[in-house]
């Protein structure tokens, strides 16, 4: 298996490991990109992560995944509950999605309940801490294999 997979991050994710570690741990986003590198590696596959706090450029990611994709793992933070543009981008990628939440969304605040995002994924992996990622970048493995 070869391919790139695309792990894409939305806002507050580059400050992980300094804010709130009681809910988000004190891993770092350099820490996912090393372990889901070795989990995708195995398979002979390369991970590309990116973050914004800007939702256009995570749209402009997903449009350029298009391209040069085979997977694209995203937690888009904050953005899932209200990016439709996320969603409609997504729409036009052909190839497997899988949402990432850290935490486990369902048991925080009831506006985190909701998720756009969700409506186009192919699996939700929540709660189980930045080893989702890892979980997230195996389960691609198997569905683009």
């Amino acid at each position: 298996m070869s391919g790139c997979i695309f792990i894409l991050n939305g806002p507050n994710l580059n400050l992980l490991g300094q804010r709130e570690p009681a809910i988000y741990g004190h891993e770092t986003l350099t820490d996912v990109e090393r372990a889901c590198a070795a989990v995708a590696g195995q398979a002979g596959a390369e991970v590309r992560l990116f973050q914004s706090n800007h939702e256009g450029e995570i749209v402009e990611q997903i449009h350029l995944a298009r391209e040069q994709a085979a997977g694209i793992v995203i937690n888009p933070a904050a953005f899932t509950h209200t990016s439709v543009a996320i969603l409609d981008a997504l729409n036009a990628y052909d190839g497997p999605v899988i949402e990432v939440h850290i935490s486990n969304v369902h048991k925080r605040e009831s506006f985190r309940h909701h998720s756009y995002v969700s409506l186009r994924a192919d699996a939700v992996i929540a709660g189980c801490g930045v080893q989702g990622y890892e979980l997230a970048v195996a389960r691609l493995l198997r569905l683009i294999d």
